[in-house]
């Protein structure tokens, strides 16, 4: 499949902005135009608004059954298209061929998922005071929903949104990131091609915040699903709430890594490297601060700064390639300036910190160590393959600076006792933790931060409730 122009998708029809206007789709690593993207604009908006609306009539009555069947279609259609989906997601966005074959198959799993999830949808009928009263808990969609969703998962930041939305019944309007725009498009397509009726899917693109706030204040849309920083996040919640509107937010994060003394560093070290690099570090669960017994710093460190010098870097379409570019141009002088900061500051630059060529959006992975807690690296998410190692003193310490943050998305951490697991499990504050694996965003498992990094859950079995209203019906016979 060659790059093409993306469309929009309003009631079952590809089409242009009514304006005509488009937006470049750019290569990340080779900085060349690929395609355009159709700009909406306020006009295709009311059409998508009242596609929706139409679509929830027939989809909300649509059987759980049925409903359930077409996504399990859709689900087959993208493993069929894997290899072409893949070669679009690579050429946008800039990740390792592979690294976009898993991003489609794991949306797949997600799809059918969610398809099983929306049969068990169950009310309950609740015990009366009164003979001759029936008292029952009815769940119902929410209503039309709005979904926004970020560049660095182009498929499977779409697909959680859409799979929740769809599995509860819901019709929902996507608005995709404009950097790549082609492969959540293909997404939608197969559901389309899956059967799904016109109206319950809308695809937009445009300008970001001209298109959340005309969606999130429209009297149609009864909830909103967001993926993205912690500040946009903030704006558009209190957006939602100004309008009673129910919202699930992913925001950002800045995931510590507790290594404890007892640790298996050795392979902390492996598993870890491959993590950082994955996506070039441009993933809101990525490891970034890591905090290492000073019993066993020093062969951590050696170890992981081997293993990032190992990565091979290069453009994702090329055999062998572990990392590709970052996916923009303001990604580079974004990772300079945090680099340069933290090194101002004290820390040792162990490996990386520079940019490779002058063509396409490469960086080298890069490792701080050292890092004083007044640097910003420390405080802001960096969003890219840098890692800071700190060695620090007891687990006391390692806890106290992996809370420090208002972020609590994701966490790592690596430890044998018992009593440390447990404490571990008990103490990090943060939504998600895994301990001696990386064992994250399987379908079947929550997926949400906490603090400032969000609330609600994209996964496991609480994901579809954001999509349905409780309701109370009581009858005297």
């Amino acid at each position: 499949m060659s790059y093409s122009d993306t469309q929009l998708f309003i009631d079952g029809t590809w089409r242009a902005a009514r304006a005509g206007g488009t937006i470049p789709v750019i290569d990340p690593a080779t900085e060349e135009q690929i395609g355009t993207v159709a700009h909406a604009k306020p006009e295709d908006l009311e059409d998508a608004l009242a596609a929706t609306a139409k679509g929830f009539k027939v989809w909300s009555a649509t059987s759980a059954y049925d409903r359930s069947r077409m996504m399990r279609r859709a689900a087959d259609i993208l493993r069929e298209r894997v290899e072409t989906i893949a070669v679009l997601m690579t050429r946008e966005q800039g990740k390792p061929i592979a690294q976009s074959k898993a991003e489609i198959m794991g949306a797949a799993d997600v799809i059918d998922w969610f398809a099983e999830e929306g049969r068990r949808t169950y009310g309950q009928i609740i015990p009366a005071r009164a003979p001759g009263v029936q008292q029952m808990a009815i769940r119902h969609p929410v209503g039309p929903v709005a979904a926004f969703t970020p560049w660095n998962f182009p498929v499977n930041q779409v697909v959680r949104k859409l799979s929740a939305a769809l599995a509860a019944g819901c019709s929902i309007i996507v608005k995709a990131p404009e950097e790549t725009p082609a492969s959540p498009a293909e997404l939608i397509r197969a559901f389309a091609d899956a059967g799904v009726p016109a109206g319950v899917i809308g695809l937009v693109y445009g300008v970001p915040a001209e298109i959340s706030e005309y969606l999130i204040k429209h009297p149609v849309i009864r909830k909103i699903s967001f993926t993205g920083s912690t500040p946009v996040g903030k704006l558009l919640a209190s957006m939602a709430g100004q309008h009673m509107k129910r919202a699930t937010m992913e925001l950002g994060g800045h995931a510590p890594v507790v290594i404890a003394e007892d640790a298996d560093w050795e392979k902390a070290a492996m598993q870890m490297a491959a993590t950082k690099i994955r996506n070039a570090g441009q993933v809101c669960v990525s490891p970034t601060r890591f905090l290492v017994d000073q019993k066993i710093s020093d062969g951590f460190l050696e170890a992981f700064a081997d293993g990032l010098k190992k990565v091979k870097v290069g453009n994702g379409m090329d055999e062998g390639v572990e990392m590709g570019p970052l996916a923009n141009e303001r990604r580079i002088p974004a990772m300079e300036e945090l680099i340069g900061d933290a090194v101002e500051k004290g820390a040792k630059l162990v490996t990386g910190g520079r940019r490779i060529g002058n063509k396409g959006w490469f960086y080298e992975p890069t490792v701080l160590a050292d890092v004083p807690t007044s640097a910003r690296i420390m405080n802001e998410e960096p969003f890219g393959p840098v890692a800071i190692v700190n060695r620090m003193a007891s687990l006391d310490d390692m806890i106290a600076e992996a809370n420090r943050l208002n972020f609590g998305l994701a966490a790592y951490a690596y430890a044998r006792s018992h009593a440390n697991v447990e404490r571990l499990g008990r103490e990090m504050e943060s939504g998600m933790l895994t301990i001696n694996h990386v064992g994250l965003a399987l379908p079947e498992t929550p997926f949400g931060g906490i603090k400032d990094s969000g609330y609600g859950t994209e996964g496991g079995s609480e994901a579809i409730m954001a999509y349905l209203d409780t309701r109370f019906v009581t009858a005297a016979h």
